[in-house]
């Protein structure tokens, strides 16, 4: 399909959100870290990293500047066996460490982390503040004890907002009654991008949404943001209309626009540039999250004039 109009898609056999990975999309790694992380300089003797590592029970920790903390690499404990195998045990850290650094920052989701973990299989992933300088370390045990903390609470407060959506719906008489949000999304502000999900998110638990279907909404919401993020020329729109039965989530952008939408749904595929990717975002799996979560799923969309895409959750239906 090229120059494509309309493709409609259904998801008949969509997957249960569950919670857990509901909230990997919206925690901050500042959330899940561990913060001060233990620390070693380059001029660390591996017997001392050695000693480290086994007193205080970690795998591996950022190299820094003793002059001023400033992150210069990070060493595991398989760099430091490695050394030992090659009877290199007099070396010191910056012998063997890892230079080259790929970190998150504090504001970060924790699915970029989830992200990076996956792609490059990483153990640990150091964290810096927006000036650059190293406030902790996050791991996956890390971000699998912050998403069983926050579900705990999630649970103790849930009973207080178990009522049906269409509720604010029941004493307003009319032909037909929506509510509409809308929220513009500003292009490559990585930054902010989930900002707008978030709010659809709270938005849906204080109209007392079932549990299940918040959550499959706010997945599609902030795949279809950080696509507008990503794609946006100018900016783009994120729309959520609310009727007793159903929920529309629509977002259009003035991007570049798909050729061919079929191939864009597929798992993997993406048009994202290197340097999105190499960031944490644009792996291809949006759209498919899109599609799995969504109750019936259609793409507007032609080179040069932009993607308007559009998710339909039916209410009632939770599974």
């Amino acid at each position: 399909m090229t120059n494509a109009a309309v493709t409609a898609i259904t998801a008949p056999e969509r997957d249960e959100l569950t919670r857990v990975q509901e909230l990997v999309y919206e925690l901050r790694v500042q959330e899940v870290m561990t913060a001060t992380p233990i620390t070693v300089t380059p001029d660390t003797p591996l017997a001392e990293l050695m000693e480290i590592m086994r007193t205080r029970r970690i795998s591996g920790t950022p190299v820094v500047d003793p002059a001023d903390g400033r992150l210069l690499g990070i060493i595991s404990i398989q760099d430091l066996i490695k050394a030992l195998a090659n009877q290199r045990a007099d070396d010191r850290v910056a012998d063997h460490m890892t230079p080259t650094v790929m970190a998150v920052r504090t504001d970060d989701r924790a699915v970029k982390a989830v992200n990076l973990f996956a792609q490059h299989g990483y153990g640990r992933l150091p964290v810096l503040d927006d000036a650059g300088s190293l406030v902790g370390i996050v791991t996956a045990s890390d971000i699998t004890r912050g998403l069983l903390r926050t579900l705990n609470r999630r649970l103790q407060a849930e009973e207080m907002r178990r009522y049906r959506a269409s509720h604010i719906f029941d004493d307003i008489v009319s032909d037909e009654t929506s509510l509409l949000l809308r929220y513009q999304v500003a292009p490559r502000d990585f930054t902010r991008g989930g900002e707008a999900s978030s709010k659809v998110k709270r938005a849906l638990e204080r109209l007392g949404a079932n549990p299940a279907l918040v959550r499959r909404l706010a997945i599609t919401a902030y795949e279809a943001e950080l696509n507008l993020v990503i794609h946006a020329t100018h900016g783009g729109e994120l729309r959520v209309e609310i009727s007793p039965h159903r929920i529309t989530l629509s977002a259009a952008d003035d991007g570049p626009g798909i050729a061919d939408i079929e191939m864009a749904f597929a798992p993997g595929f993406t048009t994202a540039l290197d340097w999105v990717r190499e960031l944490g975002f644009g792996a291809g799996m949006g759209l498919t999250n899109i599609k799995r979560y969504s109750d019936s799923v259609e793409m507007d969309s032609a080179l040069g004039r932009g993607t308007t895409l559009r998710a339909v959750f039916l209410v009632g239906n939770h599974t």
